[in-house]
């Protein structure tokens, strides 16, 4: 990366803005109509495939910085890779044992009942969206928390109920992220870190930080995800289950696609690969954590062919999500609007708009009624793609039908 590139990300990352963000803030600042500079614009300044040029100024200025600053040289050293405590930040409170335990002792029962509970929140995951169930999910963790801190028990009870809490968050946090809340989920998933960690539950430790990367690489925090998914597929270490290291490396993938650059990309395609060794590995040998049951060729194909929808390889693209949704569960409703949206997508970018408009149709009349803020943010991707080519009929219908 150019020393103005790392300067512009430096200074982007320290707003906490994304790169469409920045790039609407240029354009809004130069008084400019549409948007001539985007997100995929941006990324080129940040990797040093372009200079700014004639929109330095603007830059600088919606950024709040002086032109000198973006033109600083700085040396191009590499971070030290951080480690997972980097992320855990001081000990959760919410998890410091009551002195007294008030409420009595509990048993492998109690244990038991609050993993079904935890299961079936899972499943209904399936099929709502974060919008329904955040209030179930933020009550049933407040209940196993407090199960944690006011009751006693034997050690291994202990542990087992921090598993459990962990489980919890990482599936509660999803459901807060998918709501359209991420300042909440990213503090339910630190939450279940710490337990994970105190519980010495090295998969369960990096299927939370996965999480929590793979929401910081969709919320303009790349570097952090990045960071974080690596992080997350070390910490869940050697013996973790096929399926677990499967599951992290696609997630390792993603953050390099969303990371931007040639570099990240050949990374990300790499990561792919490994993932799909891993899963080939599963004989079933090795028990898998419930919390894995949807991982399967299938869901990785998915996230190659978004990867490659990402990279604007849309030949490559189209084929596995054609395939994919062919042979889904239509009544996953959410997940089916999220892969016709990379589809459409796909489709723009291959050239082939009337296609592009009938999946971009299909999609968004089937996410009207999800209570999901991804699939809201995906459709808003959707139709930003067809605007270019809004002369063509079928993509003008869609277009005006959704204005």
């Amino acid at each position: 990366m150019g020393s103005v590139g790392a300067t512009i990300r430096r200074e982007r990352e320290r707003l906490g803005w994304s790169q469409a963000r920045l790039a609407r803030e240029v354009c809004r600042t130069a008084g400019v109509q549409g948007e001539p500079v985007g997100r995929q614009e941006v990324s080129r300044w940040e990797t040093g495939k372009r200079t700014p040029r004639e929109w330095l100024p603007f830059l600088a200025a919606a950024l709040g910085v002086p032109v000198a600053t973006l033109l600083e040289s700085r040396a191009a050293a590499e971070p030290p890779l951080p480690t997972l405590a980097d992320f855990l930040g001081p000990a959760a409170d919410p998890l410091e044992p009551l002195r007294g335990r008030p409420g009595g002792r509990i048993g492998t029962r109690q244990v038991a009942d609050l993993q079904q509970r935890v299961h079936g929140l899972r499943l209904a995951d399936d099929y709502l969206a974060g919008g329904d169930l955040r209030r179930p999910a933020l009550r049933e963790l407040r209940r196993a928390v407090r199960m944690y801190r006011e009751h006693s028990y034997a050690g291994e009870t202990g542990r087992q109920l921090l598993v459990q809490v962990g489980e919890l968050a990482q599936i509660a946090g999803w459901i807060a992220s998918d709501a359209g809340q991420p300042e909440e989920a990213e503090r339910i998933y630190r939450l279940g870190l710490s337990a994970a960690t105190q519980a010495e539950d090295r998969t369960l430790v990096g299927n939370l930080a996965g999480s929590l990367a793979y929401q910081l690489s969709n919320t303009g925090r790349e570097v952090e995800g990045l960071d974080l998914a690596r992080v997350a597929l070390d910490a869940a270490g050697p013996d973790a289950s096929p399926k677990a290291r499967a599951l992290y490396l696609d997630r390792v993938a993603w953050a390099h696609t969303k990371a931007g650059g040639t570099e990240n990309a050949q990374r990300a395609m790499r990561a792919l690969g490994e993932a799909g060794e891993a899963l080939a590995e599963d004989s079933g040998g090795t028990e898998s954590p419930a919390y894995l049951y949807w991982v399967d060729a299938g869901e990785l194909r998915v996230m190659e062919a978004r990867v490659y929808t990402e990279l604007r390889r849309p030949l490559r693209a189209v084929p596995l999500l054609r395939e994919a949704l062919g042979g889904y569960d239509v009544t996953h409703t959410r997940e089916m609007a999220l892969y016709l949206s990379w589809l459409a997508v796909a489709y723009a970018d291959a050239n082939e708009p009337e296609e592009a408009a009938a999946t971009a149709e299909r999609m968004l009349t089937l996410s009207a009624d999800i209570a999901s803020e991804r699939t809201a943010e995906r459709g808003r991707v959707v139709l930003a793609r067809l605007a270019d080519y809004a002369d063509v009929p079928e993509v003008r219908a869609v277009l005006d039908s959704a204005a």
